[in-house]
């Protein structure tokens, strides 16, 4: 592992922020620290920075416990939220800077800084200041900057957070081909599930100063192992009392169960394409459309219990107070703090993902 925590607690007066975090990661890779507001990520962040020491426990960067070296020698490039950009320098000069503390000469300080430039596509405006760029292009600034003295690690507390939404987009995508083509391993922290997922070769979930689960984003959004995870990533509907749907008679009751909308399916009863699977669904009532874009999300009253669904725009239309047949064919049930996969038992041998 290129970058290891190990057995990290991090206490502010009551609060403690880290509690025996260890994790690992993998030299090259793009990794999101993903969690709630409040739960610790960017205090690990700034551990692994030197920028706060832990109480206990070890930061490993390449082999070397580095707990005591101060956060300007430990080869790591920071881009904050907020840019953090001097007003007063240009975007050459920004660029620059960490160049002009290693001491380099003008030639080298030069021909990086055009580098970056061209890497950041910035091209043309290295004599504008900070307040005659756009949000995005302040941000490209920031990460030229953080990469100018060719550092090991790059680490980036909410790197789109300042900026509009649909710039932010642009920049998810620019920033992993960026990554991808500099070959440096990153951390960033994120609140924003969407942009891990988009982003990030692995996720680590951070909840309360406690590390729930590591993976893939694919891994993690199909395997929870934690009733947190299970709900906080995707969209989800948490049911205390499930008894009564057909074909879940094996989970026990008083468990809590999460479903999320593409473990339901809702149809017609004059569907002939559904209509081997009127025996085993439900009857329920829409009682909520909400339009997303490409797809409707449908909110579905079925034995007392709200679910959701989406449903694509070209099927057929429908509207508040619609009865509607529901099926479900995927549960997550919780327990004892971790998350199991039950599946309809009515359903064997029938795909209905591919109906």
């Amino acid at each position: 592992m290129y970058i290891e925590m190990k057995q990290i607690n991090k206490n502010f007066g009551d609060f403690q922020a880290a509690k025996n975090i260890s994790f690992g990661v993998e030299q090259g890779k793009l990794v999101a620290l993903l969690g709630p507001s409040g739960s610790g990520k960017t205090t690990i962040l700034r551990m692994i920075a030197g920028l706060e020491h832990q109480d206990t426990g070890d930061v490993i960067i390449e082999g070397k416990v580095v707990n005591d070296i101060p956060a300007r020698e430990r080869g790591i490039g920071f881009v904050f939220q907020n840019y953090a950009l001097f007003r007063y320098m240009t975007v050459y000069e920004n660029i620059a800077f960490g160049l002009k503390i290693q001491k380099k000469s003008k030639s080298e300080i030069h021909k990086r800084v055009m580098e970056l430039v061209e890497l950041v596509e910035l091209k043309g405006m290295e004599k504008r200041y900070p307040d005659q760029l756009s949000g995005g292009q302040r941000q490209r600034v920031a990460f030229a900057r953080a990469l100018a003295p060719n550092p090991q690690l790059l680490l980036l507390d909410e790197p789109f957070a300042a900026i509009d939404a649909k710039v932010r987009k642009e920049l998810r995508s620019w920033l992993k081909q960026m990554i991808a083509k500099v070959g440096i391993t990153s951390i960033f922290v994120t609140h924003d599930q969407e942009e891990a997922v988009e982003v990030s070769d692995q996720i680590i979930i951070i909840n309360e100063g406690r590390l729930e689960q590591m993976g893939s984003p694919v891994e993690i959004y199909k395997k929870p192992k934690t009733s947190f995870v299970a709900q906080f990533i995707g969209t989800s509907v948490v049911v205390d009392d499930f008894q009564g749907f057909k074909g879940f008679e094996d989970v026990p009751k008083g468990k809590q169960v999460i479903l999320r909308p593409e473990f339901v399916e809702a149809f017609k009863s004059d569907n002939e394409k559904y209509k081997s699977l009127i025996p085993v669904a439900e009857s329920g009532v829409i009682r909520d459309i909400e339009f997303r874009g490409s797809y409707l999300t449908l909110t579905l009253e079925v034995n007392g219990v709200l679910l959701n669904t989406n449903r694509s725009l070209e099927r057929r239309p429908v509207s508040i107070g619609e009865k509607m047949c529901v099926l479900v064919y995927r549960a997550y049930v919780l327990e004892d703090e971790n998350t199991h996969i039950h599946k309809n038992q009515l359903l064997k041998g029938i795909d209905v993902e591919q109906l």
